[in-house]
Protein backbone atom coordinates (compact mmCIF):
# COMPACT_ATOMS: atom_id res chain seq x y z
CA UNK A 1 0.00 0.00 0.00
CA UNK A 2 2.94 2.65 0.48
CA UNK A 3 3.89 2.62 -3.09
CA UNK A 4 0.54 3.02 -4.08
CA UNK A 5 0.49 7.07 -3.98
CA UNK A 6 4.07 7.50 -5.59
CA UNK A 7 3.11 5.09 -8.28
CA UNK A 8 0.14 7.44 -9.19
CA UNK A 9 2.45 10.45 -8.92
CA UNK A 10 5.07 8.99 -11.64
CA UNK A 11 2.29 8.19 -14.24
CA UNK A 12 0.86 11.74 -13.97
CA UNK A 13 4.91 12.77 -14.82
CA UNK A 14 5.11 10.61 -17.34
CA UNK A 15 1.70 12.08 -19.20
CA UNK A 16 3.31 13.61 -22.51
CA UNK A 17 0.48 14.56 -24.65
CA UNK A 18 -2.51 13.51 -27.22
CA UNK A 19 -0.83 10.91 -29.98
CA UNK A 20 2.27 10.81 -28.38
CA UNK A 21 4.16 8.01 -26.95
CA UNK A 22 3.07 4.27 -25.47
CA UNK A 23 -0.46 3.81 -23.67
CA UNK A 24 0.90 4.46 -19.78
CA UNK A 25 1.83 7.99 -21.45
CA UNK A 26 -0.58 9.04 -23.57
CA UNK A 27 -3.49 11.58 -22.22
CA UNK A 28 -6.78 9.94 -23.58
CA UNK A 29 -8.85 11.80 -26.15
CA UNK A 30 -11.67 12.60 -23.46
CA UNK A 31 -8.99 14.10 -21.44
CA UNK A 32 -7.54 16.08 -24.11
CA UNK A 33 -11.00 17.39 -24.67
CA UNK A 34 -12.16 18.10 -21.25
CA UNK A 35 -8.58 19.93 -20.95
CA UNK A 36 -8.69 21.87 -24.13
CA UNK A 37 -12.35 23.30 -23.21
CA UNK A 38 -10.74 24.45 -19.93
CA UNK A 39 -8.46 27.20 -22.38
CA UNK A 40 -11.33 27.59 -24.27
CA UNK A 41 -13.35 29.30 -21.74
CA UNK A 42 -12.92 32.57 -23.66
CA UNK A 43 -11.63 32.75 -26.84
CA UNK A 44 -9.31 35.60 -28.79
CA UNK A 45 -10.91 38.73 -29.26
CA UNK A 46 -11.15 39.54 -33.08
CA UNK A 47 -8.72 42.23 -32.66
CA UNK A 48 -6.09 39.78 -31.81
CA UNK A 49 -7.23 38.02 -35.25
CA UNK A 50 -6.59 41.13 -36.86
CA UNK A 51 -3.35 41.66 -35.58
CA UNK A 52 -2.07 38.49 -36.40
CA UNK A 53 -3.15 39.15 -39.63
CA UNK A 54 -1.12 42.21 -39.85
CA UNK A 55 -4.00 44.21 -39.82
CA UNK A 56 -4.68 43.43 -43.58
CA UNK A 57 -6.30 40.33 -43.83
CA UNK A 58 -7.24 38.80 -47.45
CA UNK A 59 -9.48 36.10 -46.16
CA UNK A 60 -12.26 37.03 -42.93
CA UNK A 61 -15.04 34.66 -41.53
CA UNK A 62 -16.80 36.32 -38.87
CA UNK A 63 -19.52 35.14 -36.76
CA UNK A 64 -19.56 32.01 -38.55
CA UNK A 65 -22.44 28.80 -37.27
CA UNK A 66 -22.33 26.09 -39.57
CA UNK A 67 -22.53 22.39 -40.34
CA UNK A 68 -23.96 19.46 -41.48
CA UNK A 69 -27.47 19.13 -42.21
CA UNK A 70 -28.81 20.03 -39.21
CA UNK A 71 -26.05 19.91 -37.13
CA UNK A 72 -24.33 22.44 -36.32
CA UNK A 73 -20.50 22.06 -35.91
CA UNK A 74 -18.90 25.98 -35.71
CA UNK A 75 -20.20 28.24 -33.46
CA UNK A 76 -19.84 31.88 -34.16
CA UNK A 77 -16.61 31.64 -35.69
CA UNK A 78 -13.89 34.33 -36.30
CA UNK A 79 -10.79 33.83 -38.65
CA UNK A 80 -8.69 36.41 -40.36
CA UNK A 81 -5.41 35.36 -42.47
CA UNK A 82 -3.68 38.08 -44.98
CA UNK A 83 -2.28 37.78 -48.26
CA UNK A 84 0.94 35.38 -48.15
CA UNK A 85 0.32 34.37 -45.09
CA UNK A 86 -0.25 30.25 -43.46
CA UNK A 87 -2.55 29.62 -40.88
CA UNK A 88 -2.37 26.40 -39.25
CA UNK A 89 -5.73 24.69 -37.78
CA UNK A 90 -4.92 21.95 -34.61
CA UNK A 91 -7.25 20.79 -31.97
CA UNK A 92 -9.02 17.91 -30.62
CA UNK A 93 -10.48 15.27 -32.98
CA UNK A 94 -14.17 16.51 -33.77
CA UNK A 95 -12.74 20.02 -33.05
CA UNK A 96 -14.46 21.59 -36.26
CA UNK A 97 -10.95 21.67 -37.98
CA UNK A 98 -12.02 20.35 -41.40
CA UNK A 99 -15.22 21.69 -41.47
CA UNK A 100 -13.88 25.10 -41.19
CA UNK A 101 -12.03 24.06 -44.56
CA UNK A 102 -15.48 22.71 -45.84
CA UNK A 103 -17.28 25.49 -45.07
CA UNK A 104 -14.76 27.66 -46.66
CA UNK A 105 -15.30 26.17 -49.79
CA UNK A 106 -19.22 25.57 -49.89
CA UNK A 107 -19.41 22.15 -48.28
CA UNK A 108 -21.38 23.15 -45.74
CA UNK A 109 -24.70 24.11 -44.19
CA UNK A 110 -23.88 28.14 -43.18
CA UNK A 111 -27.02 28.82 -40.52
CA UNK A 112 -25.03 32.51 -39.82
CA UNK A 113 -22.32 35.01 -40.41
CA UNK A 114 -19.76 35.45 -43.49
CA UNK A 115 -16.77 34.36 -45.09
CA UNK A 116 -15.38 36.86 -47.51
CA UNK A 117 -12.28 37.11 -49.72
CA UNK A 118 -10.90 40.25 -50.07
CA UNK A 119 -13.94 42.27 -49.00
CA UNK A 120 -16.06 40.69 -51.58
CA UNK A 121 -18.62 38.17 -49.61
CA UNK A 122 -18.72 34.78 -51.04
CA UNK A 123 -20.13 32.86 -48.42
CA UNK A 124 -23.11 31.02 -50.05
CA UNK A 125 -20.97 30.95 -53.42
CA UNK A 126 -20.66 27.12 -54.72
CA UNK A 127 -17.61 25.44 -54.81
CA UNK A 128 -17.63 26.14 -58.67
CA UNK A 129 -17.38 29.65 -58.32
CA UNK A 130 -15.16 30.04 -55.24
CA UNK A 131 -11.99 28.19 -57.21
CA UNK A 132 -13.03 29.83 -60.59
CA UNK A 133 -14.26 33.19 -59.60
CA UNK A 134 -12.28 33.64 -56.14
CA UNK A 135 -9.55 31.79 -56.62
CA UNK A 136 -9.66 29.30 -53.62
CA UNK A 137 -8.65 25.64 -54.25
CA UNK A 138 -9.25 22.42 -52.02
CA UNK A 139 -6.57 19.67 -51.77
CA UNK A 140 -8.18 17.39 -49.70
CA UNK A 141 -6.70 14.60 -47.45
CA UNK A 142 -7.12 11.68 -49.63
CA UNK A 143 -5.81 9.82 -51.61
CA UNK A 144 -7.79 11.57 -54.90
CA UNK A 145 -5.44 11.00 -58.05
CA UNK A 146 -6.83 8.72 -60.71
CA UNK A 147 -4.61 6.14 -60.58
CA UNK A 148 -5.18 5.22 -64.40
CA UNK A 149 -5.11 7.97 -65.91
CA UNK A 150 -1.68 9.66 -66.67
CA UNK A 151 0.26 12.30 -64.35
CA UNK A 152 -0.34 15.04 -67.25
CA UNK A 153 -4.01 13.55 -67.38
CA UNK A 154 -4.42 14.00 -64.06
CA UNK A 155 -2.86 17.49 -64.20
CA UNK A 156 -5.33 18.54 -67.12
CA UNK A 157 -8.37 17.09 -65.06
CA UNK A 158 -7.15 20.20 -62.40
CA UNK A 159 -8.00 22.46 -65.49
CA UNK A 160 -11.54 21.35 -65.74
CA UNK A 161 -12.89 25.14 -65.55
CA UNK A 162 -10.87 26.85 -67.53
CA UNK A 163 -12.34 27.92 -70.43
CA UNK A 164 -10.23 25.96 -72.81
CA UNK A 165 -8.44 22.68 -73.09
CA UNK A 166 -5.36 24.67 -74.07
CA UNK A 167 -5.06 26.70 -71.37
CA UNK A 168 -5.41 23.55 -69.01
CA UNK A 169 -2.93 21.93 -70.92
CA UNK A 170 -0.39 25.58 -70.90
CA UNK A 171 -1.24 25.64 -66.91
CA UNK A 172 0.04 22.02 -66.80
CA UNK A 173 3.47 22.83 -68.81
CA UNK A 174 4.34 25.54 -66.25
CA UNK A 175 3.98 22.59 -63.78
CA UNK A 176 6.41 20.38 -65.14
CA UNK A 177 8.56 23.50 -65.43
CA UNK A 178 8.51 23.69 -62.18
CA UNK A 179 8.46 19.80 -61.11
CA UNK A 180 11.04 17.75 -62.93
CA UNK A 181 9.87 14.88 -60.76
CA UNK A 182 6.66 15.10 -61.90
CA UNK A 183 7.62 15.92 -65.83
CA UNK A 184 9.70 12.77 -65.60
CA UNK A 185 6.79 10.74 -65.53
CA UNK A 186 4.57 12.44 -67.29
CA UNK A 187 3.02 9.62 -69.54
CA UNK A 188 3.56 6.86 -66.42
CA UNK A 189 0.25 6.19 -65.23
CA UNK A 190 0.08 7.87 -61.04
CA UNK A 191 -0.43 4.48 -59.33
CA UNK A 192 3.26 4.29 -60.05
CA UNK A 193 3.71 7.32 -58.07
CA UNK A 194 5.30 7.19 -54.48
CA UNK A 195 2.82 8.78 -51.50
CA UNK A 196 5.30 11.63 -51.39
CA UNK A 197 4.71 12.02 -55.74
CA UNK A 198 0.75 11.38 -55.28
CA UNK A 199 0.80 14.23 -52.77
CA UNK A 200 2.84 16.63 -55.38
CA UNK A 201 0.62 15.40 -58.01
CA UNK A 202 -2.48 16.38 -55.70
CA UNK A 203 -0.95 19.84 -54.71
CA UNK A 204 0.01 20.67 -58.40
CA UNK A 205 -3.30 19.77 -59.80
CA UNK A 206 -5.07 22.25 -57.53
CA UNK A 207 -2.40 24.87 -59.56
CA UNK A 208 -3.82 24.49 -62.74
CA UNK A 209 -6.27 26.70 -61.98
CA UNK A 210 -3.94 29.36 -60.61
CA UNK A 211 -5.60 29.61 -56.90
CA UNK A 212 -4.83 32.40 -54.77
CA UNK A 213 -5.70 30.43 -51.63
CA UNK A 214 -5.00 27.10 -50.95
CA UNK A 215 -7.35 24.75 -48.76
CA UNK A 216 -4.95 22.27 -47.55
CA UNK A 217 -6.15 19.08 -45.59
CA UNK A 218 -3.83 16.45 -43.32
CA UNK A 219 -0.96 17.36 -45.83
CA UNK A 220 1.35 14.75 -44.31
CA UNK A 221 -1.44 11.77 -43.84
CA UNK A 222 -0.19 8.59 -44.52
CA UNK A 223 3.42 9.49 -45.92
CA UNK A 224 6.90 8.78 -44.56
CA UNK A 225 8.68 11.58 -42.83
CA UNK A 226 11.27 11.97 -45.99
CA UNK A 227 7.63 12.92 -48.04
CA UNK A 228 6.29 14.77 -44.91
CA UNK A 229 9.34 17.26 -45.32
CA UNK A 230 9.18 17.69 -49.19
CA UNK A 231 5.62 18.09 -48.69
CA UNK A 232 6.42 21.05 -46.44
CA UNK A 233 9.07 22.37 -48.69
CA UNK A 234 7.07 22.75 -51.14
CA UNK A 235 3.98 24.50 -49.50
CA UNK A 236 6.56 26.73 -48.12
CA UNK A 237 7.33 27.98 -51.79
CA UNK A 238 4.08 28.25 -52.93
CA UNK A 239 3.35 30.76 -50.18
CA UNK A 240 6.81 33.00 -50.14
CA UNK A 241 7.85 32.23 -54.28
CA UNK A 242 4.00 32.77 -55.24
CA UNK A 243 2.58 34.26 -53.03
CA UNK A 244 -0.36 31.61 -52.44
CA UNK A 245 -2.18 32.45 -48.93
CA UNK A 246 -2.60 28.86 -46.77
CA UNK A 247 -5.48 27.36 -44.44
CA UNK A 248 -3.98 24.31 -43.15
CA UNK A 249 -5.30 21.18 -40.80
CA UNK A 250 -2.36 19.44 -40.16
CA UNK A 251 -2.45 16.28 -37.45
CA UNK A 252 1.36 16.80 -37.14
CA UNK A 253 0.73 19.79 -34.61
CA UNK A 254 4.31 20.18 -34.31
CA UNK A 255 5.15 20.24 -38.10
CA UNK A 256 2.25 22.65 -38.54
CA UNK A 257 3.29 24.65 -35.78
CA UNK A 258 6.36 25.16 -37.31
CA UNK A 259 5.19 25.87 -40.55
CA UNK A 260 2.93 28.00 -40.09
CA UNK A 261 3.00 31.90 -39.72
CA UNK A 262 -0.23 31.57 -36.94
CA UNK A 263 -1.96 28.85 -35.32
CA UNK A 264 -5.24 28.63 -34.04
CA UNK A 265 -6.34 26.09 -31.61
CA UNK A 266 -9.99 24.74 -32.12
CA UNK A 267 -12.13 23.44 -29.50
CA UNK A 268 -15.68 22.22 -29.74
CA UNK A 269 -16.23 24.30 -32.86
CA UNK A 270 -14.88 27.65 -31.64
CA UNK A 271 -11.32 29.11 -31.10
CA UNK A 272 -10.05 28.72 -28.59
CA UNK A 273 -6.42 30.06 -28.46
CA UNK A 274 -4.40 31.97 -31.40
CA UNK A 275 -0.81 33.31 -31.91
CA UNK A 276 2.18 33.09 -33.72
CA UNK A 277 2.88 29.61 -34.47
CA UNK A 278 6.19 29.50 -32.82
CA UNK A 279 4.82 30.95 -29.85
CA UNK A 280 1.92 28.04 -29.76
CA UNK A 281 5.43 26.05 -29.93
CA UNK A 282 6.52 27.23 -27.08
CA UNK A 283 3.14 27.70 -25.04
CA UNK A 284 3.24 24.56 -22.16
CA UNK A 285 -0.61 24.23 -22.27
CA UNK A 286 -0.70 23.86 -26.43
CA UNK A 287 2.43 21.44 -26.09
CA UNK A 288 0.97 19.37 -23.43
CA UNK A 289 -2.07 18.86 -24.95
CA UNK A 290 -1.66 18.12 -28.66
CA UNK A 291 2.76 18.67 -29.25
CA UNK A 292 3.89 15.89 -26.84
CA UNK A 293 5.55 17.81 -24.36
Amino acid sequence: MADGPKKKVDIAKAIRGYHMGGVETVISVEDVAREAERISEQGPPRDQLAALANGEPFLTIESLNAGYGQMEILHNLDLQVAKRQSLCLIGPNGAGKSTILHSIFGFTNIFGGTISIGGEDVTRMSPKDKLRKSGIAYILQDNSVFPDMTVEENLWMGGFLKSGTDQAKEAAERVFQKYSRLAERRNKPARVLSGGERRLLEISRALVMEPEILLVDEPSIGLEPRFIDMVFEILRDLQMTEGKTIVMVEQNAKKGLEFADIGYVLVSGQVAMAGLGDELLKDPQVGRLFLGG
